[in-house]
């Protein structure tokens, strides 16, 4: 009988030919013998350009590369169910299609879990890459993009044994989007046993071009953070944000009662109220500046976001509590 792979790699992928085919290559280039690992393609947007792509690319290679789909639901959570439940390793490797993994990532990560039997999992280390020389200092998104180096637990490099993934259900597919279902993963295996750390298994994360306001359609996230408070609100408050964002709802609070005010006949409260709002969505913006560029563009962005996003975050922050009946703020 045939040994299988030692670890089995889920790339979920959704409409992004160009970075897939780049992640792809720096899998099928590890230097981990390639009767050691596969590699199982999730395609979460149904997509025959990315059959077709897979097939291709699997057609040269000596790893066994898989193609799938989710036979049903969507989102980023859903798809990787659907790939470790097809894995043949007894561990999964989970990164992103957006994701460029070190030629040696598996090896050392595989060698970092050999020393640790107790380990149900571990978490790898994310690199964002500079540009040589590059010493200016980086937009609201490339600062966020670098945040997964210190990350706790990201998807975009983990590892985790597939028995412990049967046993605590995967993931909860309740995540509708890329954001909470990892932390919310990381919370469930804690109470199973040592998530440990592999700081030489290293996965690269290029910081992707993203449209002006990026900052504004990132805040629907929030609403999977009330479902993330739900299931595990101490370790929410410990480890992801120990206080509700008191400021975004004093902006909200003050710009509703200026009309108020108004129709109170109290212009001189109302004024006080405009102003109060207007200094607390400045402090917000300077805190955004506080580490990222001042260049003339990027400062017009982080103004004219830092005035709206309380609104949004507020917006989704109360949906969320109301749809996962939670008391969350």
């Amino acid at each position: 009988m045939t040994e299988g792979p030692d670890v089995s790699v889920v790339l979920p992928t959704y409409h992004r030919p160009d970075l897939l085919e780049r992640c792809l290559h720096a899998l099928l280039a590890q230097t981990l013998p390639a009767d050691r690992f596969e590699i199982i393609v999730v395609d979460d947007g149904h997509d025959d350009v990315t059959r077709t792509q897979v097939a291709r690319i699997a057609a040269g290679a000596a790893v066994h590369l898989r193609y799938l789909r989710p036979p049903t639901g969507r989102g980023p959570a859903v798809a990787r169910n659907c790939g470790w439940r097809a894995a043949r390793a007894p561990w999964v490797a989970f990164t992103d299609d957006d994701t460029k993994p070190d030629r040696d990532w598996l090896r050392q990560g595989l060698a970092t879990l050999a020393l640790h039997d107790d380990w149900v999992a571990a978490a790898g280390q994310v690199s964002v890459p500079r540009s040589d020389g590059d010493e200016r200092r980086p937009t609201d998104h490339e600062l966020m993009t670098r945040g997964l180096e210190t990350a706790e637990f990201v998807t975009a490099n983990a590892f985790v044994r597939r028995d412990v993934l049967d046993t605590i259900g995967g993931f909860d597919e309740r995540f509708l989007r890329a954001w909470r279902e990892d932390s919310d993963l990381h919370f469930r295996l804690m109470e199973v046993g040592p998530v440990g750390r592999a700081p030489s298994a290293i996965v690269g994360h290029p910081v992707r071009p993203e449209r002006w306001g990026v900052s504004l359609r990132q805040q629907r996230n929030v609403f999977f953070d009330a479902l993330l408070y739900r299931k595990n609100p101490r370790s929410y408050r410990s480890r992801v944000r120990p206080v509700p964002p008191w400021d975004y709802y004093a902006i909200v609070a003050l710009v509703l009662a200026v009309p108020l005010l108004v129709l109170a006949a109290s212009p001189a409260g109302a004024a006080l109220a405009l102003v109060g709002a207007l200094l607390l969505i400045l402090r917000v913006a300077l805190r955004r500046l506080s580490r990222t560029s001042w260049a003339p563009r990027h400062v017009l962005e982080m103004l004219a976001t830092s005035a709206a996003i309380p609104f949004l975050s507020v917006y989704w922050r109360l949906r969320g509590a109301w749809h996962f009946r939670t008391p969350f703020l």
